[in-house]
């Protein structure tokens, strides 16, 4: 049985993902998680991934964004020894970030869909806009874990393609709406 691929990530109502925690990731309104008043309960769905999670996997960016921070955080500490793998034609193995767990790169979406045929249980990616978009125009990703947040950024990085492309089904396995605006979508991509 293959593993399947779960894409979890914060989106605002139009659908970017971009910057969520700072304005330093890039966006000129980054931090719009932030700005949304904290709901403990809102966020229960990145506790609840922890429990389901057996290999990260992340873009360039995204890797080396998370990882020095990561690998020391308490937040994070059951991360710490899960397989990483980090999708990227640029980073060498001297790149990768030491303390980490066992990290591999993978070159290719090809390199991915192998990755997937292996033993164990889900990987999530966290993060990482543009592998998620190429995952997922490769039909490759399983399964969206949303918190989608009452705002509307314009541009940004999306999660899915604006390309024309051929439809695909999801199928709402759970979802709830919270005090603070914030909604949890889990859709299953139906193959």
């Amino acid at each position: 049985m293959a593993r399947e691929l779960v894409y979890t990530g914060f989106m605002s109502l139009d659908g970017v993902l971009d910057s969520p925690g700072s304005v330093a990731e890039g966006h000129r309104s980054g931090g719009w998680v932030m700005d949304t008043e904290f709901d403990p309960e809102a966020f229960s769905l990145k506790g609840e991934e922890l429990d389901e999670t057996t290999a990260l996997m992340f873009g360039r960016r995204s890797y080396e964004a998370f990882a020095p921070f990561w690998r020391d955080s308490e937040d994070h500490a059951a991360y710490k020894e899960l397989p990483k793998y980090v999708v990227s034609t640029t980073l060498a193995e001297a790149d990768l970030v030491e303390g980490w767990g066992p990290t591999t790169i993978l070159r290719s979406s090809d390199d991915v869909a192998a990755a997937k045929q292996g033993d164990g249980g889900a990987v999530f990616i966290h993060g990482s806009a543009e592998l998620a978009r190429r995952l997922s125009d490769a039909d490759l990703i399983d399964r969206y874990h949303l918190l989608v947040f009452p705002v509307l950024l314009g541009a940004g990085k999306a999660l899915f393609s604006r390309d024309d492309r051929d439809k695909r089904q999801l199928r709402l396995r759970e979802s709830a709406s919270y005090s603070n605006g914030v909604a949890k979508l889990i859709y299953d991509v139906v193959h």
